[in-house]
């Protein structure tokens, strides 16, 4: 079971009872949604076998007509997807190959080949292991099953650069994008146009196969073609679309000549678009998401609600800056503390989403700590107030923090410390921030990702 291993060192931090009670229930709420985003449970509550039936929903596979089944996929949470499938298969699986984050732990499979590789930039090994899922998927045939395993990071974790692109300039590309305040659809749009893998090419490799997806989505509104760029599902966008993301984020200039080359000769017509949603490789697709962001949340809301609090789910859509983000989630709990709007204490307020980070300092840190400090920086010197971020894979941004915790004395106890808030998050340094303050809120790598969780509470 995932939980916050500094639990303790977080509530030790308050310095009234009020704010100790309110972290504790922005603690509290925080390990409701690790805890519904587990991918072993989702995936074991999503499918059952009865007999030689697999089913899924409200869908059925008579396992009995395949004479093969092959289980391939990545992305963070694959690693448990993949042991929970073997649990639940068993001996009806052929074989298969997934590609999971390195160090992100042990899983116990034994007809699944997992192949450790680098999130969130790509490496060698993520090439490899890519090549070899592509080669067991062209092995199938039309009595086949091939079960894709899709969780977020699956971009990262699964590259196959396409044409003369080479690792190192998919590499630069990423970090540009990552970089740039871009969001994660647009990211994934350029990712699946310098890829022979992304943006539908595994579902084409797989033909005439049957196709099942298993997604957990880390993306806004569960959009198949943009959850790990979206490798067996039709792709909706074009080259023409990579090419103004990048001009939108103004890196079209430092873009290497490799990549320019692809995206300028597939928009000419030149070399072949991704595959879209009336090609004959989805025919025999089916997808379904078995996890995302609002399962989480709504797990939080339930927490808040069964522990005696008036809750409110704000939306499992948040977008925008983090730090600004940071500055609403304050200006709701200032209305809370003038007003006792949009309900009287004691409340809580959820939120699910993803925000972006624009850098532009040379700091460590991720956005959910940036939420939490552009939070600490508006509600100084209110009681019983606690804003808390996290992001469910336990890891924001380049850190070894989930995320991190504020509430109206994170400001005075930073400055009794000589920690100059604002001027460290102009330079992108919330870590330092927060480490020097011990509010990072920790959990190690949590095997899933459902994107962010927020947490507002009033007591």
């Amino acid at each position: 079971m995932v939980e916050i291993i500094n639990r303790e060192e977080l509530l030790s931090n308050a310095r009234s009872p009020l704010d100790r009670k309110a972290r504790k229930f922005v603690l509290m709420g925080l390990e409701a949604a690790l805890q519904a985003a587990d991918p072993k449970d989702v995936v074991k509550s999503n499918i059952k076998l009865t007999g030689n039936l697999l089913r899924i929903d409200d869908s059925s596979f008579d396992l009995d007509k395949f004479r093969r089944i092959f289980v391939v996929g990545g992305g963070k949470a694959s690693g448990s997807m993949a042991e929970a499938l073997e649990e639940i298969l068993s001996d009806y699986i052929t074989g298969g190959a997934i590609n999971v984050p390195r160090y992100s732990g042990k899983y116990r499979v034994k007809r699944i080949l997992l192949q450790e590789a680098s999130h969130p930039v790509p490496d060698e090994a993520g090439v490899k292991g890519t090549r070899y899922i592509l080669n067991l998927v062209s092995e199938a045939d039309e009595k086949d099953l091939v079960i894709c395993l899709i969780s977020g990071g699956g971009s990262s974790l699964m590259p196959l650069p396409r044409g003369d692109v080479s690792l190192h300039d998919k590499q630069v590309i990423t970090e540009a994008l990552l970089n740039s305040g871009a969001t994660i659809n647009e990211v994934n749009t350029v990712r699946k146009h310098i890829s022979d893998f992304k943006g539908g090419w595994l579902a084409k490799r797989a033909c005439p196969a049957t196709v099942i997806n298993l997604i957990l989505s880390d993306v806004l509104g569960d959009p198949l073609g943009f959850i790990a760029s979206g490798p067996s599902v039709p792709d909706s966008t074009t080259f023409q679309d990579a090419i103004e993301v990048l001009q939108r984020y103004r890196l079209w200039s430092g873009v290497p000549e490799s990549v320019k080359k692809v995206l300028l000769d597939g928009k000419r017509g030149l070399i072949t678009e991704t595959p879209k949603k009336d090609d004959e490789a989805f025919k025999k697709v089916h997808n379904f998401v078995v996890g995302n962001n609002r399962l989480a949340s709504l797990a939080a809301y339930s927490k808040l609600q069964n522990a005696g609090l008036t809750v409110l789910f704000l939306t499992s859509c948040l977008e925008g800056e983090a730090r600004h983000v940071g500055t609403v989630f304050a200006s709701v709990a200032r209305e809370i503390e003038a007003t006792g709007k949009p309900f009287p204490r004691p409340v809580g307020i959820v939120v699910g989403g993803e925000t972006t980070v624009t850098v532009v300092g040379k700091g460590v840190g991720g956005r959910n700590q940036e939420i939490a400090m552009g939070a600490a920086l508006r509600i100084q010197g209110l009681n019983g107030v606690a804003i808390g971020s996290i992001s469910t894979d336990g890891i924001d941004g380049p850190t070894d923090a989930a995320g991190a915790l504020a509430d109206g004395k994170t400001i005075a106890r930073a400055q009794e410390l000589g920690l100059n808030a604002a001027e460290l998050l102009m330079n992108n340094d919330s870590y330092s921030f927060f480490s020097e303050l011990e509010d990072l809120v920790l959990t190690g790598p949590t095997g899933t990702n459902v994107n962010d969780v927020s947490i507002i509470i009033a007591v």
